[in-house]
């Protein structure tokens, strides 16, 4: 099942770059400013969601992968001092 994302910033000023490439691998880069970071919140089990200053970024992720990388992130005092995922 394919996974989306959505990048919603308040002003296009926030955009730094966007590029579409023409070889023939077809990359496609966005490069933005969020800004600080307001909250990390999970929805519905399966969407990370970032709220910075600037904007918004949402990642839908695999439920299972989610909770096994933040256990392993625990255990290894890799998300110390990062404000606790709540589910919204």
């Amino acid at each position: 099942m394919d996974k989306g994302f959505s990048v919603e910033l308040k002003e296009k000023k926030f955009v730094k770059n966007i590029s579409l490439s023409n070889e023939s691998h077809e990359r496609v880069l966005i490069d933005g400013v969020l800004g600080q970071l307001s909250s990390v919140t999970v929805i519905e089990d399966s969407v990370l969601e970032f709220i910075g200053k600037n904007g918004v970024i949402r990642i839908d992720v695999d439920p299972a992968l989610l909770q096994k990388s933040l256990k392993k992130c625990e255990s290894q005092g890799s998300i110390t001092g990062v404000k606790v995922i709540e589910k919204r």
